[in-house]
């Protein structure tokens, strides 16, 4: 009987979204042009510059109206100006995501504008100082985790509960290649974005049946200004381990965290997804 049920829901094409709601899928060719995404709310940490610049332009161009946090409200005020410029919504709201009672501040301010929350793009990082694990300074190894680890983790936990009762939401957290290999001089760093790849799936799992799909992106070196805080010789390190040669594009990765906040993303949670130029080998 339950097989027989199972077949005739899928043959119609309906999806659980919470337990005991089915809702049914469109295929990409009957939704309207836009309509995916369109009155869709996003939060991107780190939205001023970089990867989180690129990624509000593109998920505004998308028809998301993008709330820009940073802990730099001047240049998220100029991001924010430019993504009005070519016709899109987008607000700046203030955060520090290395204190929990900042980040949960942020959502409900995104909440209070908005009234819905969409997609979490969890992009605030650092990279620290590029030395030698025993000549770091005092504090560098706090300092890095609670940016680049724990600012995600409060990121999650302050919108899963609103995405979890609304039965719908995508996070995207944004770690690095280092993760996946460790970069020399840099521990704290591929520490902390390690972290985030383990989170990531952790969390996937946790609401996989809910509506929330967790996904996490590992660029390698990409033309950000986070290149500013660290020395040419890193930087060429890294470069020289990119079968194609050349840095990434901000841009680059938006297409791709794009995606992955995108109802186009149905099937995949937990997953890690790289854009490296060929540097990563599984």
């Amino acid at each position: 009987m339950a097989c027989r049920l199972w077949n005739v829901l899928t043959t119609l094409r309906l999806t659980p979204v919470v337990k005991g709601t089915w809702v049914r899928e469109m295929d990409v060719a009957e939704r309207p042009a836009g309509a995916a995404r369109e009155g869709r709310v996003a939060i991107v940490t780190g939205g001023a510059s970089g990867i989180g610049a690129a990624t509000g332009e593109r998920l505004a161009h998308d028809g998301f109206a993008v709330a820009i946090a940073d802990l730099h409200q001047g240049r998220a005020g100029d991001a924010v100006a430019g993504i009005a410029g070519a016709g899109g919504r987008a607000c700046a709201v203030p955060v520090d995501v290395s204190r929990e009672d900042s980040v949960r501040a942020m959502v409900t301010a995104v909440l209070e504008r908005f009234g819905r929350i969409d997609a979490l793009v969890n992009n605030a990082g650092i990279a620290g100082e590029a030395a030698p694990a025993w000549e770091l300074p005092a504090g560098e190894w706090e300092r890095v985790l609670g940016i680049d680890l724990s600012g995600v983790y409060y990121g999650c936990r302050a919108v899963l509960p609103h995405m979890l009762a609304r039965g719908t939401g995508r996070i995207v957290n944004v770690a690095s290649i280092a993760g996946k290999e460790g970069n020399p001089n840099a521990v704290p760093y591929s520490a902390a974005k390690a972290g985030v790849i383990g989170l990531t799936k952790a969390i996937a799992k946790e609401v996989a049946t809910r509506g929330v799909l967790v996904n996490c992106v590992t660029p390698a070196v990409i033309d950000t200004p986070i290149l500013e805080q660290v020395t040419e010789q890193h930087i060429q390190y890294m470069v020289s381990r990119i079968p194609m040669g050349r840095v990434g594009r901000p841009e680059e990765v938006a297409a791709l965290i794009a995606w992955l906040c995108s109802d186009d993303c149905s099937f995949s949670t937990g997953a890690v997804f790289d854009c490296s130029g060929g540097r990563a080998t599984y």
